[in-house]
């Protein structure tokens, strides 16, 4: 996952890149810091800054894709290997449309869009800060190779017809100020609708279900529609707000994988009017129950059942061996957890209606750095030390005894399903499609179309001729 040591790359370069800013004009600084806010909004960083060491913006983070490994390109002003030489009509194209300066087509897990929602004049401090708060660095990260088909980048400009025509945010008259605020950031600048959007076989959104839960891969990115049960519509605003800016809300939930990064490298330095904005926003949307017959983070209570089957040799199961060894300590025999670990009841990991981000959080662990603060969880999947490192099998295991005792008992999780999250999760059906012996039997079955087409013709042609 992303960056324990991002802060300190941050640190590193906000000395060359602060000096850059001190000395120019007045109305330029201004500009440099409402466009180092905005793209701090948009989160540019955590995918721009590689996690390992890597100076900010300079690129190389290996994003996973259904498609493959997209790597991130360098972003500073760099005119060898950045985006130096880009015009501000150049940059604002490659941000909106996906469409770098040497006119090829960048792939959608940069968010343009999302980002083609953002105004001229925003934009325009975008381009100032990069130009100019930014420091350059020559680096040249790796180029993303995608398998064929999917490294035809030009087939992008068909996606791009389809799903990627939104046009420059206008506020609506009717609503108040906060709530246009709100649908610019959520929309825009924070994106979430990339992640919490549903998709369709051609991995376009799903507009009409805007918002209401999407596969993220390994990780899933919930319903948060305003919906009693399938959503966030009983969480109060300030339980919204408090989750946003520090990824944890006692009773209900903890910000893990991408919300996790979300949350430590761009929510929490949002105004606080922004982020009430955002939620103000985010509880007006049209709700979308999608089956769930109670809140996510209403299941489950404390539980004896620890304590009480370590005394009967007869009912010490799989799952609980791993729980009592691996999981009890932090989470407390009962579940009820601690000062730093979270409870497992009342919780919207081990409460969804769908297992993945328990089974993530078990695989690859929990970080995140809010005000000075690290909240980690270790990973007992293929990040983890040999000792501590679980199977499928025991995490599958485990997985079950959770939702039995403390989560929703409707669900379980098998070794195999372990085994896809572990590799980053079910492929959509597109990937699927495209796949060497897919594609080779359509082929085939096309080529015998196109025979028996021939063969039918030249029959009738021998038929007319007698």
């Amino acid at each position: 996952m992303r960056r324990l040591c991002l802060p300190f790359a941050i640190s590193l370069s906000l000395f060359s890149a602060g000096s850059i800013a001190a000395s120019a004009p007045q109305e330029t600084q201004t500009l440099i810091a409402k466009g180092k806010y905005l793209a701090t909004a948009a989160d540019c960083g955590a995918c721009h800054t590689s996690p390992h060491q890597g100076e900010p913006m300079a690129g190389g983070y290996a994003i996973s894709s259904p498609m493959g490994t997209i790597f991130a390109s360098n972003i500073t002003p760099s005119r060898r290997h950045g985006i130096g030489d880009y015009s501000e009509e150049e940059f604002s194209r490659a941000v909106r449309q996906g469409i770098n300066k040497q006119g090829e087509h960048l792939y959608p897990a940069m968010p343009y869009p999302s980002y083609a929602r953002i105004s001229d004049e925003d934009m325009h401090a975008l381009y100032v800060y990069f130009m100019q708060g930014v420091a350059p660095v020559e680096s040249d990260p790796p180029k993303t190779a995608l398998p064929f088909p999917f490294s035809i980048r030009s087939s992008m400009a068909v996606w791009n017809r389809l799903f990627s025509q939104a046009k420059p945010f206008t506020p609506d008259a009717s609503r108040s100020e906060s709530l246009n605020r709100g649908d610019y950031l959520v929309n825009a600048l924070a994106h979430c609708d990339t992640c919490h959007t549903p998709r369709n076989i051609l991995m376009g959104q799903q507009e009409d279900g805007a918002l209401s839960g999407g596969s993220l891969g390994s990780w899933y990115a919930p319903n948060i529609t305003p919906d009693p049960q399938s959503g966030i519509g009983n969480w109060s605003a300030d339980e919204l707000a408090t989750y946003l800016k520090t990824g944890h809300v006692a009773g209900k939930a903890q910000a893990a994988g991408p919300m996790a990064e979300a949350v430590e490298h761009s929510f929490q330095y949002l105004s606080e009017e922004d982020i009430q904005a955002m939620v103000a926003y985010l509880r007006q949307v049209p709700a979308v129950n999608t089956g769930a017959v109670m809140p996510r983070e209403s299941y489950g209570q404390p539980s004896t059942s620890e304590q009480q089957i370590r005394g009967d040799k007869g009912q010490q199961d799989a799952g609980w061996k791993v729980f009592s060894g691996s999981c009890a300590n932090c989470h407390q025999p009962d579940g009820q957890g601690n000062a730093r670990y979270p409870s497992l009841f009342h919780n919207t990991a081990t409460g969804a209606d769908n297992p993945d981000n328990l089974v993530s959080a078990i695989l690859y662990g929990v970080q995140r750095t809010v005000k000075g603060e690290t909240i980690a969880m270790p990973a007992f999947g293929p990040d983890a030390d040999f000792t501590t490192r679980l199977s499928d099998r025991e995490i599958a295991d485990v997985s079950n005894y959770v939702l039995k005792h403390y989560g929703n008992p409707q669900l379980s999780v098998s070794e195999e399903q372990v085994k896809t999250l572990r590799e980053g999760g079910e492929k959509p059906l597109l990937v699927r499609l495209t796949r060497p012996w897919v594609l080779g039997v359509g082929a085939a079955v096309l080529l015998l179309i196109i025979a028996a087409f021939f063969s039918l013709s030249r029959k009738r042609r021998q038929h007319v001729s007698r």
